[in-house]
């Protein structure tokens, strides 16, 4: 049995990046359930996704099924001939319906008494036949809370869908999918490498997509940019704080990754360190940096999904981007603490909570006697306990 390398990708507008690796494996998963059901063996699957791609690798798939036996039983043997040794109907019946004739058909001891049993041989399907099948039914499936439509076609997904790539081998696989026409034309960097791109095989997908400014595998994508931020950050004497949640996300929003550093003023490090870190990661996806004891540095490590020609622009746009956001926050910073939050609690009597349950007060006040009971049980400061239920709202 003949086994090729099987290739699909999806190509459509930018994908949300906080549900592209989960929307990535699902499709994965998706396709390994499809040929397990249909006993396509395969080797390695393994899974690609960039904020333009989802794409699912097969190793040594094999070229069609195995053939299947097949085992039907039919009408007890009592009830197949008559007094004379003939075929009643229900016999001729099931024979037919097995596109035999009944001297094919086997008599086998069942459960209660001889029957007959048509035994026979299923030929497996070609892969091919099956594929369009297997990826629709994994599209199908995928963990999406909301598609959308696009164009004048009833075709849904969560982004619009611009290219369908489907290779088993060098052939391949034709077929439409969510309206487009399979074929084994990717394409690279919107912008480095914006025209349609030929993946010769399955095996060079990721060579081919790297030549045009895209870096398909997820880890090594991941590698680059805490790599090129770490290095950054070191050739200045200090380190770049780098959440592993922040790096998915930032992983997820570029496709070739190129770090620089930024800086803003130093003014924003009079507030406390979570205020412009909070600013940095939540806000502007940037990893913030500091300097060999620990303290907040002015200056951020942000990625670009460009390899520009003026990168002092790129750098530029990213400090005037940020400057406004460190502004806000010291503004709400300065602005909140002008009042003390115990002062704020009868504003609260003006917020319904629920029509039958009273205002946001009201709930803080049950609140708090259940803090109260709860901390005397545990032997804990109930006073405490009661402040911060009242001001938690």
């Amino acid at each position: 049995m003949t086994k090729r390398d099987f290739l699909f990708e999806l190509g459509t507008e930018e994908l949300p990046p906080k549900s592209l690796f989960t929307l990535a494996r699902a499709l994965a998963e998706g396709i390994q359930k499809g040929l397990a059901a249909a006993a396509i063996t395969h080797g390695e699957l393994e899974w690609f996704a960039t904020p333009r791609r989802l794409a699912v690798r097969v190793h040594a798939m094999a070229d069609r099924q195995p053939d299947q036996e097949i085992k039907r039983q039919g009408p007890a043997v009592a009830n197949a001939f008559d007094a004379a040794g003939q075929p009643t109907k229900a016999a001729s019946g099931f024979a037919a319906s097995c596109g035999v004739s009944v001297e094919e058909l086997q008599q086998v001891d069942g459960p209660k008494g001889r029957v007959l049993m048509f035994v026979g041989t299923k030929k497996g399907e070609s892969t091919p036949a099956l594929l369009p099948g297997i990826v629709k039914a994994a599209l199908d499936a995928l963990p999406i809370a909301k598609r959308m439509r696009w164009g004048a076609g009833d075709a849904e997904f969560v982004r619009p869908v611009h290219w369908v790539v489907m290779l088993l081998g060098t052939t391949v696989v034709e077929c439409e999918i969510l309206g487009i026409a399979a074929g084994k034309h990717s394409r690279g960097h919107r912008f480095h490498a914006p025209n349609p791109l030929a993946v010769a095989s399955p095996a060079k997908y990721v060579e081919t997509l790297l030549k045009a400014h895209v870096v398909a595998d997820v880890a090594d994508r991941r590698e680059r940019i805490r790599s090129g931020a770490v290095a950054l950050a070191q050739a200045s004497g200090a380190q770049a704080v780098i959440e592993e949640a922040l790096l998915d996300e930032v992983t997820a929003l570029v496709e070739w990754p190129v770090p620089l550093v930024g800086r803003f003023d130093e003014r924003y490090l009079e507030l406390p360190q979570e205020v412009p870190i909070a600013t940095m990661q939540d806000h502007q996806r940037y990893f913030p940096v500091r300097d060999a004891q620990g303290k907040l540095r002015n200056e951020f490590i942000a990625v670009a999904n460009i390899e520009s020609r003026a990168p002092e622009k790129v750098r530029d746009g990213n400090e005037r981007v940020v400057r406004p956001r460190l502004a806000d926050a010291a503004f709400f910073w300065d602005t909140d603490r002008r009042q003390r939050l115990a002062e704020r609690r009868a504003m609260l009597k003006n917020v319904t909570f629920q029509a039958k349950l009273g205002s946001l007060h009201d709930k803080s006040e049950r609140v708090g006697r259940l803090a109260v009971r709860i901390a005397e049980a545990f032997g804990a400061d109930a006073s405490l306990a009661r402040r911060a239920a009242e001001l938690s709202k």
